[in-house]
């Protein structure tokens, strides 16, 4: 059972979990500029990205933090709701064309209330090259089991 699929007193530390992959698109970049208005010309300009030290555009940093969010497969009922997000760091670029699979390890589970409680989950965000392109610590509020909602 995945890291998002399992009710809070079936967690443990040390759970692990991999995504399927998802490869990024030059539209997904564009749109993701059209929705946030963020145009910088590194994401959005071929000719300005072509003369950086990068060579090529490179998608937003939260573009890949929200396409990681895609690959978790949250479980309607026991996930609560994100609780936060800590040491988000961006290590490699991400070009067009790169597929990225997220990596996942439940570090730390804290009991909350008699209803939930909170996981905190390193989350490695990675390329095929099996390059780091992002590593995060995130925090999500999950039900205990029996609980309705």
């Amino acid at each position: 059972m995945k890291v998002f699929e399992k009710y809070f007193d079936q967690c443990k530390v040390g759970d692990t979990w991999t995504s399927n992959g998802r490869t990024i698109t030059e539209t997904d970049i564009v749109l993701f500029s059209a929705f946030s208005g963020d145009w910088y010309m590194l994401h959005s300009n071929k000719e300005y990205a072509e003369q950086t030290h990068f060579g090529q555009r490179i998608a937003h940093g939260m573009l890949v933090l929200s396409i990681s969010t895609g690959l978790m497969n949250f479980k309607p009922g026991v996930v609560v709701a994100l609780y936060g997000m800590e040491n988000v760091r961006f290590i490699n670029p991400t070009f067009i064309g790169d597929t990225l699979h997220l990596e996942s390890e439940l570090i730390e589970i804290q009991n909350k209330d008699e209803l939930r409680g909170v996981i905190t989950v390193k989350q490695v965000v990675k390329k095929q090259t099996g390059e780091k392109v992002a590593v995060f610590q995130m925090k999500m509020l999950m039900n205990k089991m029996g609980v309705v909602q």
